[in-house]
């Protein structure tokens, strides 16, 4: 595509956001390394009822504000086809006490509710970016941990199911899952742009790049280069919008396990802490090259303002940043951003000054998700799509108030309020999970997704 170049797309695109429900089996396991709040709050009993019906709030009140909001099914687990796999054989009770018995670590890893962080689901570009004018899509692999690693296959199902036109949409394989390729999917990418339907620019983040890059110490980089890289060639994207850049190795080992806990991007408007990147100054002269149509606006909050500590401790910068339907920004934050007198402060100070389009904030209760350390941008994939894109979705993914207060319904029915670990192990859990997940497809006419259905 020419860089200079413009389809007529601008004036009927949006960026929809789509939120992963939170699955039945929501539990605290500690298995993400590098992720303190999962850490902290490993082997705590967590409230999955509580946590769905947070997680759809939000939906709710996204789309109440005039956004386009969609939602994601959660994957089945227990996962018993893998644990087969895995030597674990026999009637399904008889795997799930002997897993528990003899590895359960196992069992807490074949049950996470994990893919509630649609961040993680894929990386996805859209038509104003791809030669082909449409909408590109590509799961990650997440290769780096053995309970996410077995998400890629039923995410790639859901997305080709909800996104099924192929006069619109492209949907790839997975990268290969290998430790050369690890793919965290869009937690690590960030799209630039004067407007969602013109052409922008793509900002892929790695933390494991070139032997002669700095390395973390601590925790692995769970992004490779070389995956942004594939991901780039797969989604036909023009080289000259395209920036592989290195996120800072001391805030991997700080806690930083995605970009998105660092750095948030919308539009024209790039938030990050100075810590995010190995070099900001190259992102900002790209980007000002590059950019077509507005100036950018970078928004670099020192580590004097606020500590890597603090915007880990309260995911200030996991807040989704959204353009309203008057064309300013609004920011998407935890409660525990206001708790924080200090990022409530840093907050006020960017909504204060004169210099950027964001010009207020909401708050959201997301605790549940937040312990097991994901916030609201973790909650959310971004699509950005035009008039024709829009009504290809299945259209009966998009929150409104009818659909809305039918998931309640449904999280009611089927959610238990306290799990425990011990509780991973209970067959009547398996049973309920698929219940509820064999209703749920058919209140998003999602035909058969799971493996248990097929």
């Amino acid at each position: 595509m020419n860089p200079d170049s413009e389809r007529n797309t601008t004036a009927a695109t949006v960026e929809a956001n789509f939120d992963g429900l939170v699955g039945p089996t929501h539990n605290y396991a500690g298995l993400a390394q590098g992720n303190q709040a999962a850490a902290k709050n490993a082997e705590q009993p967590s409230n999955p009822k509580a946590a769905a019906l947070q997680g759809l709030a939000k939906m709710r009140a996204l789309a109440r504000l005039g956004l386009a909001q969609g939602v994601l099914p959660p994957q089945e687990r227990p996962h018993i086809p893998t644990l087969k796999q895995l030597g674990f054989d026999g009637r399904e009770a008889d795997v799930l006490k002997r897993v528990h018995r003899d590895a359960p670590q196992l069992l807490a890893a074949m049950s996470s509710a994990s893919s509630m962080w649609t961040a993680n689901a894929a990386t996805v570009s859209p038509g104003a970016d791809t030669a082909d004018g449409r909408v590109h899509f590509t799961p990650a692999n997440l290769a780096t941990h053995l309970h996410r690693s077995i998400e890629p296959v039923v995410t790639g199902r859901a997305l080709a199911t909800i996104f099924r036109d192929e006069r619109h949409f492209v949907h790839h394989a997975p990268l290969p899952s290998t430790p050369q390729m690890g793919d965290e999917g869009a937690a690590n990418h960030t799209r630039l742009c004067a407007e969602y339907g013109r052409h922008g620019l793509e900002l892929f983040v790695y933390g494991a790049g070139s032997d002669k890059e700095p390395k973390p110490a601590v925790h692995p980089a769970r992004q490779n280069r070389a995956a942004g890289e594939a991901i780039a060639r797969l989604h036909r994207l023009d080289p000259d919008h395209v920036l592989h850049a290195q996120q800072q190795p001391s805030a991997i080992d700080a806690g930083v396990f995605h970009n998105d806990v660092i750095a948030v991007g919308n539009q024209h408007v790039l938030l990050h802490h100075e810590s995010a990147f190995v070099d900001a100054q190259a992102i900002r002269d790209w980007a000002r090259r590059r950019l077509r149509g507005r100036d950018p606006v970078f928004i670099e909050i020192k580590a004097r303002e606020l500590s890597v500590d603090a915007a880990i401790g309260s995911y200030l910068f996991n807040s989704q940043l959204v353009t309203m339907p008057d064309g300013s920004m609004r920011l998407l934050c935890a409660l525990e951003c206001q708790e924080q007198e200090t990022v409530w402060a840093t907050i006020q100070r960017i909504i204060d000054a004169p210099d950027n389009p964001i010009t207020g904030v909401e708050v959201f209760d997301l605790r549940q998700s937040m312990r097991n350390g994901g916030g609201p941008a973790c909650l959310r994939l971004r699509v950005v799509l035009g008039a024709a894109q829009t009504a290809a979705v299945n259209p009966k993914v998009w929150i409104d108030e009818p659909l809305a207060a039918r998931l309640e319904e449904w999280i009611g029915k089927h959610y238990r309020d306290r799990l425990v670990l011990a509780d991973l192990a209970d067959p009547q859990l398996l049973n309920a999970s698929r219940c509820a997940l064999d209703e749920l497809t058919q209140l998003l006419g999602l035909g058969s997704l799971y493996d248990f259905q097929r």
